[in-house]
């Protein structure tokens, strides 16, 4: 073999070499979009899941508010028109309580037959109340409880234990396990014992007064 021929196989071999090089990177350049591809998508299909896990979550937590929210309106749902419809009993009872108590009124024939009329609509209304699960707070001789009752007064008796109800100026109010009104009441305390303290100056001017 020449030299001639020699260098052309060379020049060969050296060109299929390149060629089949090539070959391989053109391969390892297709393979790895294929992985890049499976692994975005497992990611998407990923988040996908999480994004329908949490949509599911919101929907159940509206639901669940909604279901709260529809049974608290009809439970509660007189609510603030009972609160106002209290000022009505009010001054009902205020009615019975004056004509009861004016002397003026009292040698009047048909006095009882007035006040009568107004007790049935006063009962009307309790009766309609409790119906609807408004009932008055017994508040009397029980123990001062901040979420029923609201203090307006202190009275010193020693009859009782410190904090009891002692008088109840305005009625309180429940609204099945809400409070509609709380009770306006008067508390009693401890009676305050004053000792007539004799300083040791005060005994010695006795002491002295009484020799003179």
């Amino acid at each position: 073999m020449t030299i001639l021929e020699k260098k052309e196989e060379a020049e060969s071999l050296s060109k299929e070499n390149i060629q089949e090089e090539n070959s391989l990177k053109n391969e390892n350049i297709d393979e790895k979009p294929q992985a890049d591809e499976e692994i975005t998508i497992e990611d998407k299909l990923k988040s996908a899941e999480e994004k329908t896990l949490r949509i599911m979550a919101e929907m159940e937590n509206q639901r669940r508010r909604f279901e709260k929210e529809r049974n608290e309106a009809f439970e509660y749902g007189g609510y603030n028109f009972a609160k106002e419809v209290l000022s009505l009993l009010d001054n009902v009872e205020r009615a019975i309580s004056s004509f009861r108590n004016d002397e003026s009124l009292k040698q009047k024939v048909d006095l009882e037959k007035i006040i009568a009329g107004i007790e049935i609509v006063n009962k009307d209304l309790l009766s309609i109340f409790k119906k609807n699960g408004i009932e008055q707070i017994e508040c009397i001789n029980k123990k001062f409880d901040p979420n029923f009752h609201q203090a307006m007064l202190e009275v010193e008796n020693n009859e009782k234990n410190p904090g009891t109800v002692f008088q109840e100026i305005q009625k309180g109010y429940m609204m099945k396990d809400r409070l509609l009104r709380p009770s306006l009441v008067a508390v009693t305390k401890k009676k305050e014992e004053k000792v007539d303290k004799i300083t040791k100056d005060d005994e010695k001017s006795n002491k002295n007064d009484e020799k003179n």
